[in-house]
């Protein structure tokens, strides 16, 4: 199945942790044409992972409207959802999600096994998925016998194997070295040109997002910027990932010294303040652990 349209509006989600109220999407907009290949960047708690499980029915908004070709995802039951995740969306995750136990044949098997398909029709699209990612001399071994590229491949075949019109990646290159990653860059332009499938991929690597035919830009929870791979590369060289995420830090340090002074001087009351100040630490603290993961030292 070729790929669908997505459009989402004024998409709003808040995540309670007791009292406290975290606004990871903030009235995000957004369209999507069938078969784009679309890369969504941005800092660690921006809200690109969030707004992934929306659209692809494994979390619920707390406001808005997200479609995918015609059915409206937002508005499905919670039953709906699971037959609109079998059939309408495939999932690649940064953890693979994998089963140690299965070869990679009988791991993209595995989902059209729950979905009812026919045995001979199974092992046709089976050894059609593993020409598709390349690994017809794999399709014995079990995951811990391949590379994190063969897995990974093994995972994007996986997510093909119900002809799913939408393709969601979740920071697919994340456990991958250089060539790997592009690698799989590569397998998801060529799904994409060849399938038709609709692909939207949440990324932190520049030169992963560029293969895409549109880049995304979310931070606090909206789209800021919409940039052509062009224009990324020129931003890149004038600003790392690792520079965005030291500026949004510095950023938020001053949104708190700001805060703080607002309660002091009695504009906010006490229960806003401490909302705020929670939520702003909570992102920031996200946006430390990622210097920490990538060796460097947050300001």
């Amino acid at each position: 199945m070729s790929g669908l349209n997505v459009k989402v509006r004024d998409l709003v989600k808040i995540h309670h942790t007791g009292k406290i109220e975290v606004q990871a999407l903030r009235g995000l907009n957004l369209d999507i044409s069938s078969g784009e290949l679309v890369s969504i960047i941005g800092p660690s708690g921006s809200g690109k992972s969030t707004l992934l499980n929306i659209i692809g029915g494994l979390d619920k908004a707390t406001a808005g409207i997200v479609t995918v070709g015609e059915k409206a995802v937002t508005s499905l039951s919670v039953r709906q959802l699971v037959d609109y995740r079998r059939k309408m969306v495939g999932h690649i995750f940064q953890n693979l999600n994998l089963i140690p136990t299965l070869t990679a044949q009988e791991n993209i098997e595995f989902s059209m096994v729950a979905s009812g398909v026919k045995r001979n029709v199974r092992k046709q699209r089976v050894q059609e998925l593993l020409n598709v990612v390349g690994l017809d001399a794999r399709a014995h071994h079990k995951p811990e016998e391949l590379s994190g590229g063969e897995q990974q491949r093994i995972a994007i075949a996986s997510a093909l194997a119900n002809d799913a019109p939408i393709l969601l990646a979740d920071e697919p290159t994340g456990e991958l070295d250089t060539a790997n990653a592009r690698l799989i860059a590569e397998h998801l332009v060529r799904i994409n040109r060849e399938l038709g499938k609709t692909i939207i991929m949440v990324t932190h690597d520049p030169s992963v997002a560029r293969v895409s035919t549109r880049i995304l830009r979310i931070e606090d929870g909206v789209i800021k910027t919409a940039l052509a791979p062009s224009e990324a590369i020129g931003q890149e060289k004038a600003v790392s990932y690792v520079d965005q995420i030291k500026a949004r830090i510095m950023e938020i340090n001053t949104q708190i010294t700001q805060l703080d002074s607002d309660f002091r001087t009695e504009k906010i009351d006490g229960d806003e303040y401490v909302q705020k100040r929670l939520s702003l630490k909570q992102i920031r603290d996200s946006l430390k652990e990622e210097c920490s993961r990538m060796g460097v030292i947050p300001p």
